[in-house]
């Protein structure tokens, strides 16, 4: 897929695989430490959703959520920021597998 620069608002579609035995305690632990970071650069967490049946394909994730960001600098700004670069373990060390895949609304 090609990249392209806009300034348009970006939906980042979380999934994530949790580290048995602690991996989502310690992924709460995540969140409250990059709260203020995130929120400094506009980034707005949706509601959360847990996956109970999979219909269609094969999808196991423990967890998934959309994160709104003013657009795709200013995320890659949020990335670079040495606040979220001291905290960026714990979602490391409390998960098993991650996806995150940047959207835009449709139509």
């Amino acid at each position: 897929m090609a990249e392209t620069q806009t300034s348009e608002p970006i939906y980042m579609l979380n999934a994530l695989w949790f580290q048995p035995d602690g991996g989502e305690a310690r992924y709460r632990e995540y969140l409250r430490a990059v709260r203020d970071v995130s929120a400094r650069y506009g980034g707005q967490k949706l509601e959360s959703y847990v996956p109970e049946q999979t219909l269609i394909g094969n999808w196991d994730a423990d967890l998934m959520f959309f994160v709104r960001w003013p657009d795709w600098e200013t995320f890659q700004q949020f990335l670079a920021d040495p606040q979220f670069q001291a905290v960026r373990h714990l979602r490391e060390e409390a998960l098993t597998r991650s996806l995150l895949i940047r959207c835009r609304k449709a139509g």
